[in-house]
């Protein structure tokens, strides 16, 4: 009784400033019940009736609080109508709202926000006032009434979830491969002089049982993949949904249904990009499998793979990093999650097929190819890792760089062994180039095109074997590779010279040889 009194007399000291201090009065009075919400029923009642024969002033608070009951029950009732009349007849799916009240189904459609523009604006304006009583009723003790809130809410939620997912298929633009490969720009390696040379089996130029058999003759001929302009941009999305997504993510976000959003975009955008690894004929390949496929089959996939990872991140993934900071503008958290999990697969799909080439086996003819594929990632890597916040993801692509990296340098390495190592016994008639100087002359041709990269790639290397003399301490990493290479080249054939007979052959090989290796050296 002693808090009674106490409360009524801060009601008439609220009321004692005079004219124009009822409305401050009532107020006060409505916000000392409104504290009580959480009382028994009684108490407020008493605590009413207290008020009302304590001041003639406060007789009317029941009244008014009555009164803004019926406004937050109407304003319910209101947006109930609205989201009911778009349930699209799914009550075995959706949570069922209670039926007291005038709240029903006034019909049995599927919300479209493309073919019915002005209904899903009603609609989505049904779903902020629903959020918006929920904050109001946040203080209120009206838990029926919260209930029916709640579930128009999650009716709503189910509706924009599915409408959500419908645009983003509808609305998916394929992606135009023929446009994208039409615009890189490409580089062609080939020999000017129109050398041809024969496969060089003991090079592993002819592996795994492919090619015409031995003394078949080819040009030399290496296709580097083409480039990708920095002004590419392809719509993943059509443009005039972007903004329906956005308003339907907001409205999900507010609910507290962030998780289904996300779920839902990551889904369909996941398949999507997946789609587009396979338009660019990219498989999906377990490393076992990538291990026993022949080398004409797997050279075609290198290229292809090449050509796919420029695509992916520099028009695939900043398309997908464009369209997640548009559709989630209100939610930065949001829309790094979804990046994430949409474009975590693609990403893994690449880097898995980078590293079992990585850690195939080793022969001379991949070299080039896993050059550019070296390339191809060092090139996109930094825009991958400033696009992709998922550490696991850009330590793999930093890894599988790495073991490229490891793979190439490798693969010179036995190159150089197998020039070295050659020990072919079969003289070329009359004394005629040998097979073994055209193919070391070219591919070493080819690796000047890679010069830069095998530069970087080398320089931690030891030049095990290698006189450290004045002529050398200033060379680059594969200057002395070169050199090697060449005094290794030169020694094999003093050893092939040695066997013909005829001594006056013997110096016409060396001749011959000799100004070949000079010529290709000129004409490089």
């Amino acid at each position: 009784m002693a808090a009674t009194t106490t409360t009524a007399a801060s009601v008439s000291a609220a009321g004692a400033g005079g004219t124009g201090a009822e409305d401050r009065v009532l107020a006060t009075a409505q916000q000392i019940v409104k504290s009580l919400n959480n009382a028994p029923k009684d108490v407020r009642d008493d605590m009413l009736l207290i008020f009302s024969s304590f001041d003639n002033r406060l007789s009317n608070i029941k009244t008014v609080m009555t009164d803004q009951n019926d406004a937050l029950l109407a304003r319910l009732e209101a947006a109930e109508t609205v989201i009911h009349r778009w349930d699209g007849g799914n009550d075995s799916s959706r949570h069922s709202s209670s039926s007291s009240g005038n709240h029903h189904r006034c019909s049995s459609f599927s919300l479209s926000f493309d073919e019915s523009p002005e209904e899903a604006t009603e609609f989505l304006s049904a779903v902020d006032e629903i959020i918006s009583l929920l904050e109001d009723l946040s203080s209120e003790n009206k838990p029926d009434m919260v209930d029916r809130a709640d579930s128009a809410l999650q009716m709503a939620m189910s509706q924009l979830e599915d409408e959500f997912r419908r645009i983003l298929i509808r609305n998916t633009v394929p992606l135009d491969a023929e446009r994208l490969y039409g615009s890189m720009r490409r580089v062609s390696l080939s020999f000017a002089d129109g050398d041809v040379v024969e496969d060089f089996e003991n090079f592993g130029l002819v592996a795994d049982g492919e090619g015409s058999g031995n003394g078949s003759r080819r040009r030399l001929f290496h296709e580097r993949g083409g480039s990708i302009g920095c002004d590419l941009w392809v719509d993943l999305i059509n443009p005039t949904a972007v903004e329906d997504l956005k308003e339907i993510a907001e409205r999900m976000i507010r609910a507290g249904y962030e998780k289904e959003c996300v779920q839902v975009y990551s889904a369909v955008r996941r398949e999507a990009l997946d789609e587009c690894l396979a338009i660019l004929d990219v498989e999906k390949l377990s490393i076992e499998e990538v291990q026993k496929i022949d080398w004409k089959s797997m050279d075609e996939k290198m290229k292809k793979w090449i050509q796919a990872v420029k695509i992916a991140v520099r028009v695939l993934l900043a398309g997908e990093k464009k369209l997640c900071e548009e559709i989630f503008s209100g939610s930065e958290s949001s829309g790094e999650v979804c990046f994430n999990e949409t474009t975590k697969s693609c990403v893994m799909q690449l880097l898995n097929f980078g590293e079992a080439v990585a850690i195939g086996r080793r022969s001379s003819e991949k070299l080039f190819r896993i050059l550019d594929m070296y390339d191809a990632l060092a090139n996109v890597v930094q825009c991958l890792e400033a696009m992709v916040s998922d550490d696991f993801v850009c330590r793999e692509a930093r890894g599988v760089l790495e073991a490229l990296g490891d793979a190439a340098r490798g693969t010179f390495v036995e190159f150089e062994s197998n020039v070295r190592n050659e020990t072919s016994k079969k003289p070329t008639a009359n004394g005629e180039v040998h097979p073994m100087i055209r193919y070391v002359m070219n591919y070493m041709k080819l690796i000047v095109d890679y010069a830069a990269t095998l530069e970087s790639l080398l320089e931690k290397d030891e030049l095990d074997g290698l006189s450290r003399d004045d002529s050398t301490e200033e060379s680059s990493p594969l200057a002395k590779r070169m050199l090697r290479l060449m005094t290794s080249l030169e020694s094999n054939l003093e050893e092939k010279s040695k066997l013909y007979e005829d001594g006056a052959f013997r110096y016409v090989f060396l001749m011959n040889n000799i100004y070949y290796v000079v010529q290709k050296v000129k004409d490089s």
